[in-house]
């Protein structure tokens, strides 16, 4: 396993670190690649500091990225020179698993580079800059004594002056108003969750003095965020318009660059378009088997009034998270790669005002916090009954389960227990697919259920039976319907000039969501173009796994091909495929 060289090689971006990448004229094209990779990867997160803590390389705690101009060019620059490096490498005799991680590593450059040029995240998006004060993981992770982690986001919100300054020199005259608005949001959310969740979250310590450093440092965090969002207001948001699209050109770069996909933009939305009226039947067809005399939307209305009491919800969840993972087992879905279990439990109070539930899984090199958190936010006791309800109804046993598949069993969690485990390689375990790691978990909720996830097992199911089964495939179709609509309108609106009005109806006529969250959705897809990634993976899967049925006839069998998927990383889809496939002729069908 290549492992990372001393960071203060990298710090310097320059023309230094480059030459040494050529210096070894008679290293072999292997060791080439090896120190390449090495350089790369060390750069790669000395820059970006928060992706290495939340990896579980700690020598990055409580730093920041430098966001100023003379920063950004270098480390455009840097990406730059990789790009060639990695290009001319790859005309060389390597090994299979060193050109297997180079791709990955070109993929990643590209996305990189994407960001800068393309998407423009440090000149175009006040979202970038809103976010970047981000001390989650120092409390929500107990890797550290509390003392230490205090330190860390002390030394965080010490460096908010510097990157608002940056924010507002890098920022163009002109911004996209959705992109404005969010970032709004975002600051206004961030800053209420220094000066109140952070506060709440870091009480226990009794260190006085360093109790009061910490209200300085974030009292003046604080006071940033809420100057950077009445900066917005003021100087942004007047002059805002509706230009977040892409354009047809950069998002066929975009799919190409992050998966490898060479498919047009129109050929995806026709394969999105023909999987929605499809899943719509789907969606009906299981309404009609629990009520044939309601409209399918009032059917699943229903079925959300079976939820347990507020009391049991921790409870209940903890006990069919279980079932779950024990019919995984059973059926010989996947091989569990430990027998160590996801914890349920309360969503903690400083995370609860933006979580319904998540799975909070540590880094691939974390050695110290280790546990994994399946969180799930509950009632609040001061709610009204109306409240209460209303919220348990998100909470429906069916809904439920379906989301506790796609994050725990075998979904995102089963997914880092493998990454964990396995032998992949430093950069398979740093880089990820968007489409692989969602397509996954999307990927699980469908195939579950196709494996009789929901029924008792019996040969001869009774008519009850049935009916909960019904009540299963209709809550994991709404799911669906959420993710084809994203599809549909990631390309629509970036691509085809669909208004963020119109993406709000889209997703209010096809997947039956209420006017605020459609909204959301709708805005979501503004500066998340990938959000198209979640379908696009599960499909690219199952048509992985049509193939590699073909290819191994009598001899296939689920839990092997869930175990070869899962071993390569988190890799394209695309390259997956060259992985798992021996017909060279099949990989580059990826839908």
């Amino acid at each position: 396993m290549p492992r990372f060289l001393p960071l203060l090689i990298l710090v310097l971006a320059g023309c230094q670190s480059h030459t040494n990448v050529h210096n070894a004229a008679s290293a072999s094209p292997d060791e080439e690649f090896h120190h390449a990779a090495d350089e790369f990867m060390a750069g790669y997160l000395a820059w970006r500091p928060d992706t290495g803590t939340a990896l579980g390389l700690h020598e990055y705690d409580g730093k920041v990225t430098d966001y100023r101009a003379a920063s950004l060019s270098a480390e455009h620059s840097r990406l730059k020179h990789f790009d060639n490096v990695f290009s001319n490498l790859q005309s060389q005799p390597l090994n299979a698993r060193n050109r297997y991680d180079l791709r990955i590593l070109r993929t990643a450059i590209d996305g990189e580079l994407f960001k800068f040029d393309d998407l423009a995240v440090y000149t175009r998006n006040p979202m970038t800059y809103a976010g970047a004060i981000d001390v989650n993981i120092y409390v929500k992770r107990d890797f550290a004594p509390l003392e230490q982690r205090l330190k860390s986001i002390i030394a965080v919100e010490n460096q908010s002056g510097l990157i608002f300054a940056a924010a507002r020199s890098n920022l163009v005259e002109t911004l996209p108003k959705p992109w404005v608005e969010t970032a709004i949001e975002v600051a206004d959310g961030s800053a209420d969750f220094l000066k109140n969740d952070l506060v709440v979250a870091v009480r226990g310590l009794t260190n006085e003095s360093l109790m009061a450093e910490f209200k300085v440092a974030n009292d003046r965090a604080v006071a940033e965020l809420r100057s950077y969002t009445e900066w917005l207001k003021t100087q942004k948001l007047p002059t805002a318009d509706a230009s977040f699209a892409l354009g047809r050109e950069k998002f066929q770069k975009m799919l190409r660059g992050d998966e490898l996909i060479d498919l047009t933009p129109e050929q995806i939305l026709e394969i999105g378009v023909r999987e929605l009226r499809r899943e719509q039947q789907v969606f009906a067809d299981a309404a009609k088997k629990i009520d044939p005399t309601l409209p399918a939307i009032e059917v699943f209305r229903n079925i959300q009034k079976d939820h347990p009491a507020a009391d049991n919800l921790i409870a209940d969840t903890r006990k069919n998270l279980e079932s779950i993972r024990q019919f995984t087992v059973d059926r010989k879905i996947v091989t569990m790669p430990s027998n160590v279990r996801a914890r349920v439990e309360e969503t903690p109070q400083y995370r609860r005002a933006t979580s319904f539930a998540s799975m909070d899984t540590p880094g691939p090199f974390e050695t110290k916090a280790t546990e994994a958190y399946y969180y799930v936010t509950p009632v609040e006791k001061d709610w009204s009954a109306e409240k209460k309800e209303e919220w348990l109804t998100a909470f429906n046993f069916y809904t439920t389960d379906v989301v506790s598949i796609h994050e725990a069993y075998p979904g995102h969690y089963t997914q880092a227990l493998w990454l964990n485990a396995s032998d992949a390689t430093r950069t398979e375990k740093i880089f990820g697919s968007y489409a692989f790691v969602e397509g996954w978990a999307h990927y699980c909720e469908q195939m579950m259920l196709d494996e009789g996830f929901g029924l008792s097992g019996s040969p001869n199911p009774t008519a009850a039976e049935l009916v909960t089964a019904a009540k299963y495939r209709l809550a994991q179709s709404d799911e669906a319907l959420l993710r084809l609509c994203r599809l549909c309108v990631a390309i629509r609106m970036h691509c085809q000039g669909m208004s963020v009005d119109e993406a709000t109806k889209f997703f209010e006529d096809n997947c039956y969501y209420q006017p605020k969250p459609s909204y959301q959705e709708a805005m979501r897809g503004t500066f998340d173009p990938g959000y198209l990634y979640y379908t696009v993976g599960k499909l690219q899967i199952l048509k992985l796994r049509g193939d590699y049925r073909k290819q191994e006839g009598a001899n296939f069998s689920l839990r092997t091909f869930h175990d070869d998927a899962l071993r390569h990383g988190m890799p394209p889809i695309r390259l997956l495929r060259e992985m798992l496939l021996k017909d060279s002729k099949t990989w580059s069908e990826v839908l």
